[in-house]
């Protein structure tokens, strides 16, 4: 078996450098790097059979549809989905999650109806349901967090009752990166009659999922966070609600009959895949699963562990580095540490690393609710994945010295 080391030579872009310094990409939160294999997938389709998918009879559109329709079988068997058909590309999980919204929720929540969220969602997660319960007129309610940053447990009992249709609640927190009992959350959301949706954005790239162990009724996530490219994004949802949902858009390919005044809309998946689709996308997607079923997820959740185990004592030991989600006493915490140098603000701190070469976070983290509930206008994110090595927590470390004398304090 290859060192994680070696690793770096399937991820072209790692080998360059950041402002004449060896390039330590930590911002894995926000899109991951890609491997030597999804690049030529995306290119191979592009350079090899580039045609529109389900519309024509002649062999590069056949070709094209089945790359397109074997991204979908490659998708549903990563996540454990009970069918093919029960898995809909979309662009990223935020247009998942907005379809979920627009179609499942409009369509289901009525007035005095209740919406239940955490107050660690993402905007995704998050602004969709706001728009729900202004339009119907039902209540957004929010779990909170104990002290360690983990959910309430006494909320999850309190504030999902008979009158919640909906519970919206991400996997892992892209902000602390800690992970949620979602499984006990639907559960308990099933119990009362409601939905779960769970946003796997920060989940699929660093843990097995399965949907069905999971008993999600929604699931949403984006390939670019685990080394597929940009523009493809997957939403699971149960066959019985997709088939009750109204198409989110319309137009080509959605179609069943179309007459000047009526349309029967096609049968799912098509129902919610207006227009042409990101066939590259989706080629590249399937040789990320393929990397990362290789590649195994015991490595990766062995390789963030060492990560966290090795950088977290060292800054620990700086008296000026604020952390947040790093205390918590469950092992549910992922690669990612949250962090804010005293009196320096996050911004000024992620340019003093850039000029060390080192990239991270900085800011809200499309998480404004969240940062409130901290007390902190915004923050430092580092977030690790399977490429990133000790002599890149090195480098961080030594960068984050600095930042204080640059500032002068």
């Amino acid at each position: 078996m290859r060192e994680v080391k070696d690793f770096h030579g399937d991820f072209p872009l790692l080998a360059n450098t950041m402002n004449g310094k060896p390039l330590v990409y930590l911002d894995n939160g926000a899109t991951t790097q890609k491997p030597e294999s999804v690049i030529q997938a995306m290119c191979g389709y592009y350079g090899g059979c580039n045609a529109n998918p389900h519309r024509g009879a002649y062999a590069l559109s056949v070709q094209a549809t089945d790359i397109y329709e074997n991204a979908r079988v490659r998708t549903q068997k990563f996540i454990n989905a009970p069918k093919p058909s029960e898995i809909i590309f979309t662009k990223n999980a935020t247009e998942s999650l907005n379809l979920i919204a627009y179609s499942y929720g409009l369509t289901n929540v009525k007035a005095g109806d209740e919406i239940v969220i955490t107050i660690a969602e993402h905007h995704s997660n998050l602004v969709p349901w706001q728009q729900v319960a202004q339009a119907k007129g039902a209540v957004l309610k929010y779990i909170y967090l104990e002290d360690d940053g983990n959910l309430s447990q006494q909320d999850i009992e309190e504030k999902i009752t008979e009158k919640t249709k909906i519970v919206a609640v991400t996997q892992v927190s892209n902000v602390l990166g800690l992970v949620n009992p979602v499984t006990e959350i639907a559960k308990k959301a099933h119990s009362v009659g409601a939905i779960i949706v769970v946003d796997g954005s920060q989940s699929v790239p660093h843990m097995a999922v399965d949907v069905q162990a999971m008993d999600a009724d929604f699931f949403a996530f984006s390939g670019h966070k685990l080394l597929s490219p940009m523009g493809i994004g997957v939403l699971y949802g149960k066959e019985k609600l997709l088939d009750a949902m109204p198409p989110f858009l319309t137009g080509g390919d959605m179609i069943e009959y179309v007459t000047e005044q009526h349309t029967d809309f096609a049968e799912l998946p098509a129902k919610f895949e207006a227009g042409t689709q990101n066939v590259g996308g989706a080629a590249g997607l399937t040789a990320a699963i393929d990397y990362l079923e290789n590649f195994t997820f015991e490595r990766i959740e062995s390789i963030e562990k060492e990560l966290l185990d090795y950088a977290l004592p060292q800054l620990r030991e700086l008296p000026y580095i604020e952390l947040y989600g790093c205390d918590t006493r469950k092992d549910n915490k992922t690669g990612i540490i949250t962090f804010n140098v005293k009196d320096v603000h996050p911004h000024d701190v992620s340019t003093i690393l850039d000029t060390e070469g080192v990239a991270v976070r900085a800011g809200h983290h499309c998480a404004q609710p969240l940062m409130k509930y901290l007390q902190q206008n915004a923050t430092c994110r580092a977030s690790f994945y399977l490429y990133n090595t000790k002599k890149d927590i090195d480098c961080w470390i030594a960068a984050l010295k600095k930042v204080r004398t640059v500032m002068h304090l």
